[in-house]
């Protein structure tokens, strides 16, 4: 038996999520045996790590400070070891233009983009380069925050009359935007648990025009369909440029990759990562893992045995 610390909350605005993730690895861990020690990330976290000598950390903090890197490098500083990836791999996960670097400089097919900052706008007069943006991209157009996750603050632009709301909206959650070109397709997403794709999931909104935070998290919004009903090539594609993402990033332990099957196109572009996916009743991981015959309790057990190995192995 095991001390594990689940680090959960926070302040950001993914706080109910994450809540709701950290409550399902809180139940498998004490029917595993672990003693659970929960904790709500604040201000007196390092203090709290720094008394209670957790034998290792579950990173279940969704948002700015349990994605971005912050928490994974406070606990490299404390010699804990924790779930999932590193600071590095997070950061770049993090911030969705980053990531877009990182995977353009690797080769891999993701929507035209283009991202700046409320400071480029401000300072640079970027605003001024949208019609040159719009007539790169087309429309619609997807304006989202560049750092952010649970599909917050993501809205569409039908035209260009849109898109300064669309902006304003972004810019309510995060200091740098991404506008994107739009993919109609098919919604897909490749968990990998492991260093192993899990099977393909197909999102597909109920009554909804968008996957948005609400159609994400509210049982009856969305159907999910695992596996994928994909053709054999589709899904070996899927799984490929999954775990091309995952290299490219540096990620560990777990994570998601989601991606965009292009119906005009009839090929797959990547659309993110996330290093810390969410573990609620609807998330992703957690259905694609079940639909590979690994129950959740096992998926919590090896993300312990990962992060353990990891930290012995130094």
């Amino acid at each position: 038996m095991s001390r594990v610390a689940v680090l959960k909350g926070g302040r950001s605005l993914e706080r109910q999520v994450s809540l709701r993730s950290a409550a399902r690895v809180e139940d498998a861990l004490e029917r595993l045996g672990h003693e659970v020690l929960a904790i709500d990330a604040g201000a007196d976290l390092v203090a709290r790590l720094r008394d209670e000598r957790p034998d290792v950390v579950f990173v279940a903090l969704h948002g700015e400070d349990g994605e971005d890197g912050s928490v994974q490098e406070l606990l490299e500083l404390l010699g804990l070891p924790y779930t999932g990836s590193g600071p590095a791999a997070c950061a770049r996960c993090w911030d969705k233009a980053l990531t877009k670097h990182v995977l353009h400089d690797a080769g891999l097919p993701m929507p035209d983009a283009h991202a700046f900052t409320q400071e480029a706008v401000r300072d640079l007069g970027a605003a001024a380069a949208l019609p040159e943006i719009e007539a790169r991209l087309g429309f619609p157009i997807v304006v989202k925050p560049a750092r952010g996750g649970s599909a917050l603050g993501i809205k569409f632009a039908a035209t260009p009359a849109d898109v300064p709301a669309a902006l304003v909206a972004a810019f309510a959650y995060d200091t740098k935007v991404i506008l994107e070109r739009h993919v109609d397709g098919r919604d897909l997403a490749v968990s990998i648990l492991d260093g192993r794709p899990l099977p393909v999931i197909e999102a597909v909104p109920v009554d909804e025009d968008f996957y948005d935070f609400e159609a994400r998290y509210e049982i009856g919004r969305t159907r999910f369909v695992c596996p994928a009903d994909l053709p054999e090539d589709v899904t070996a594609r899927a799984h490929e440029l999954a775990m091309a993402v995952w290299s490219s990033l540096g990620c560990r332990g777990f994570g998601r990759v989601d991606l965009m099957l292009d119906d005009a196109r009839g090929d797959l572009v990547v659309l993110e990562a996330n290093a810390i996916p969410g573990l609620t009743d609807t998330s992703l991981l957690p259905q694609a893992a079940d639909a590979a015959g690994i129950p959740f309790d096992d998926v919590v057990a090896r993300l312990l045995e990962l992060a353990v190995s990891r930290f012995s192995a130094r």
